[in-house]
């Protein structure tokens, strides 16, 4: 819930600097959502994945940074090099930035009808992932 809020933020105060009209709400919140589930679920596979905290913090950032920079958020994915597009596509965050890319200004480059369920199944897998693993760690 603290991720979603956090999210509109930036969108509070948007919109006392420009005109928000053109936005589809339904696809922004959508996205913003899954990708709010879809990441707290990949954290908690990193979570139960560690023995320290330590650990998670360090290896998070194995999945965080890269994830930024090849989901198509800075670099278009069409400008990455081409051995990096197919890496790109393995990652959640590609999925709920072009949705949000397309709720803003219509330019993503992903069909919603795919990124949509591509974005549960990875929210769906990591959590089943994750509670099989607590279940193995600490569920005897």
């Amino acid at each position: 819930m603290f991720g979603i809020l956090n999210a509109f933020v930036p969108v509070l105060f948007a919109s006392f600097m420009t005109d928000l009209s053109g936005i589809n709400w339904g696809y922004a919140i959508a996205a913003v959502v899954l990708i709010a589930i879809t990441s707290t679920f990949l954290g908690l596979f990193i979570a139960v994945s560690v023995s320290e905290v330590f650990e998670a913090q360090t290896f998070s950032n194995f999945f965080r940074f890269p994830m930024m920079f090849l989901c198509g958020l800075f670099i278009p994915i069409s400008s990455l090099p081409a051995f990096l597009r197919p890496l790109s596509y393995i990652l959640p965050l590609t999925y709920g930035a072009d949705i949000l890319k397309r709720s803003i200004n219509g330019s993503g480059s992903i069909s919603p009808w795919i990124a949509f369920p591509v974005l549960v199944a990875f929210g769906f897998t990591l959590f089943i992932i994750s509670t099989r693993n607590i279940k193995k760690k600490w569920i005897h």
